[in-house]
């Protein structure tokens, strides 16, 4: 039997469930992931579910935020909302394809993560789902660019589920490839979250933001 871990030593992984609607496919998709990845002995498992988590439509802006060191925001809950993803060390989103993206509860989710830069320089990764033969890549595709300007680094190795409804028998996948893909996606999520939480610890640049308007002060 292997030892115990150090809980410092594990890489925190939020999932983040994309899809809000009463009849989701995602929850043919999320029990398979979690049970693998709770597996994991590097990982520490949390699942975000974006039903319990009623986020306004964004709004903030610098007179909503207050003080940058401890922003307010223009509701508790985008405080506590921020608080959570800054406790992540790494996330591994579930999206589906809604009109070739991703939901707007989705996209509402990580633009609401403002003025706290609490998803910078850390891994993300992404299952991607549809009812049909795309299989949610478009809305991977969309997520990933939008990842890189909240500052995560978004991984390359994804799990894809074409035709979701026919997708799972008794919660495990029927195609045996989805199982592979989910492995190979855990293993990077594990690498790079061990990486990037070793490197923030040792020091981390300060946000693209902060460093203009300090050159911008030293022109004046």
């Amino acid at each position: 039997m292997s030892e115990p871990q150090d809980p410092q030593s594990l890489v925190h992984v939020q999932i983040i469930v994309g899809s809000t609607r009463e009849t989701r496919n995602a929850d043919l998709v999320t029990p398979w992931v979690t049970h693998r990845a709770a597996h994991r002995d590097s990982l520490a498992i949390e699942v975000l579910d974006l039903r319990d988590w009623s986020l306004p439509l964004f709004a903030e802006h610098r007179g909503t935020v207050g003080n940058p060191a401890d922003p307010t925001y223009s509701d508790p809950i985008v405080k506590q909302w921020n608080q959570k993803i800054a406790a992540g060390d790494a996330y591994l989103f579930i999206t589906p394809e809604y009109t070739h993206s991703i939901p707007g509860v989705l996209k509402n989710a990580i633009d609401n993560v403002f003025a706290s830069f609490a998803f910078r320089n850390k891994p993300a990764a992404f299952i991607g789902y549809s009812s049909g033969i795309g299989a949610g890549t478009r809305a991977v595709e969309h997520l990933a660019m939008i990842a890189i300007e909240a500052e995560l680094v978004p991984l390359r190795n994804t799990v894809l589920l074409p035709k979701v409804q026919q997708a799972f028998v008794n919660g495990s996948p029927v195609d045996p490839d989805a199982e592979v893909a989910l492995d190979i996606l855990l293993d990077d999520l594990i690498w790079w979250g061990t990486v990037l939480k070793r490197a923030r610890a040792a020091g981390e640049v300060p946000p693209a933001m902060a460093r203009r308007l300090a050159a911008a002060q030293r022109q004046r």
